[in-house]
């Protein structure tokens, strides 16, 4: 269910709410809205402020009983942290908790005060957009009795600017990218029986046909496409299933523009269920499995987005789809293929399967010619060794690229950091039998398989993201709800909008 957003100039004491978000500058709750509220509801909130130590702290939630001393049931105070440093990326998550805190409350409407000397560029509209991203909920596969009561349905901005058709545009705005966003998080929540690559791909297509007038279209290649067409990677991973594979390419060209454009690239992985194949996973955790397509669902989010933000460059959207099973036809260790690509690659781990599947992906975008490629991929567990599971490991093919992605990360307000090249370990991928061996030794795993996706891009500029730990999380933080996130979603489009402005 989505949640209506509004925007209007009341004054937050007078409204009528369930809830009332006031932001916090640390150290500043005893003055401005804050204050006034503390005031009117007197001592118990003091009280309770005392025993909870606010301080305006960055991430800090307090909610508040008003007791009938205005009209709202309650205020929750969402900590700023300091005011020097606050960005568009922490106001949003700010207004992301207090979203969740009204969900966690049963309050079904919500109105967020909008601070007027923060700064911030389109404060509107970054409100809109926490206050969507932080009210997410996956319900699809709950009864009516399951699901929840009074989940959060309006949110009002209370805001000192003036209110005409241009902020209202620009709040919408806001709202329609954040749901943009929680595409990414219905594909990776979806159960696998239900989103399986033929599925995946009729969203994709369905998503296109929403969004044709805005420059969206999809084209898809199945099993025999594939095979015919020489993607012989990505049709290995799924011929151990009876769901067969998918292609799918995603487009957006801005309606209505005729002529050459900057040609970007974006490519996804996307296992919908993956098993290890012959190299069986253990079978604890293996239900979050579902969300081994992350990267494909980011991608179709991406082109959700694109189609509301409108920038003046073309995108291509690639996804290579399949299901990793055990099965008497399954591709093995030892195996032998060829690539879209031309060269030969031995299997030597069937539970190593995205790396092959955007092999083929990333190959073919090669064709397209673009300026800039990314593939992004829940693709290895080394990386989450390394960096934890709300960090995102990346490389680049040059230190200008990795710098537009690390300023691109921190104006999204998403952790990546920058992961090394090391071009000694190449020497893993040799193998005796074809042109490479897939995957190396243990050690540098996620190194690695960088390396081995590196063979397939040739000279286009390309940014690998292997979103393996934030792609789930296991409990709400920032602007992400517990399950799929979308991670990554937010840092290409600000990432789209450094490599336009570049040409500028």
């Amino acid at each position: 269910m989505s949640i209506k957003v509004t925007v209007t100039s009341a004054d937050p004491r007078h409204s009528a709410a369930d809830m009332v978000a006031v932001g916090v500058t640390a150290g500043s709750l005893r003055k401005g809205l804050s204050r006034d509220f503390l005031k009117a509801i007197g001592s118990s909130a003091n009280k309770t402020v005392k025993r909870a130590d606010f301080t305006g702290k960055t991430g800090q939630v307090l909610r508040v009983a008003t007791g009938g001393s205005v009209k709202a049931d309650s205020v929750v105070f969402v900590g700023l942290g300091d005011a020097v440093s606050l960005t568009y990326a922490g106001f949003r998550a700010a207004i992301a908790a207090a979203a969740r805190a009204a969900n966690g409350a049963r309050c079904t409407s919500l109105a967020v005060a909008i601070p007027d000397d923060t700064g911030i560029e389109n404060i509107e509209a970054c409100a809109a957009e926490g206050a969507v991203l932080g009210g997410y909920r996956y319900e699809a596969f709950k009864t009516e009795e399951h699901r929840a009561k009074y989940p959060l349905e309006r949110v009002t901005l209370l805001t000192g600017s003036k209110v005409n058709a241009g902020l209202r545009d620009m709040v919408d705005g806001g709202r329609r990218l954040a749901e943009a966003v929680c595409r990414a998080r219905d594909l990776i929540n979806c159960p696998p029986n239900e989103l399986y690559p033929a599925a995946l791909a009729d969203y994709a297509k369905a998503v296109a046909k929403e969004h044709k007038a805005d420059g969206l279209s999809c084209v898809v290649w199945g099993d025999k496409k594939l095979k015919d067409e020489g993607m012989l990677l990505l049709s290995a991973v799924g011929q151990g299933s009876v769901r067969g594979p998918r292609f799918i390419h995603m487009t957006y060209r801005p309606p209505g523009v005729k002529g050459e454009l900057k040609k970007l690239c974006f490519v996804g992985k996307g296992l919908t269920f993956d098993t290890g194949g012959i190299c069986i996973k253990p079978a604890p955790g293996m239900e979050d499995m579902k969300g081994d397509m992350g990267g494909a669902a980011n991608i179709v989010a991406l082109m959700a987005a694109l189609a509301v933000t409108q920038p003046n460059v073309e995108v291509h959207g690639l996804i290579a789809s399949a299901e990793n099973m055990p099965d008497g036809n399954s591709y093995r260790p030892g195996d032998v293929f060829g690539s879209y690509e031309g060269k030969t690659v031995e299997i030597i781990n069937t539970d190593a399967e995205g790396r092959l599947a955007l092999a083929d992906a990333l190959a073919y975008g090669v064709k397209l010619e673009p300026e800039f490629m990314l593939c992004n991929a829940t693709l290895t567990g080394a990386c989450m060794v390394a960096l934890g599971p709300t960090v995102s490991g990346y490389y680049a093919t040059d230190d200008a690229l990795a710098e537009k992605m690390r300023a691109a990360a921190k104006t999204a307000g998403e952790s990546m950091w920058h992961m090394p090249l090391v071009e000694s370990l190449r020497e893993m991928l040799k193998s005796d039998w074809a042109d490479l061996k897939h995957m190396g030794d243990r050690w540098g795993g996620s190194i690695t398989a960088a390396l081995f996706l590196r063979e397939f891009v040739g000279d286009t500029p390309w940014v690998h993201v292997d979103i393996a730990g934030p792609s789930m999380s296991t409990k709400n933080y920032g602007i992400y709800t517990k399950g799929g996130t979308g991670h990554g979603v937010l840092t290409y489009l600000a990432l789209i909008d450094d490599l336009i402005a570049a040409d500028d």
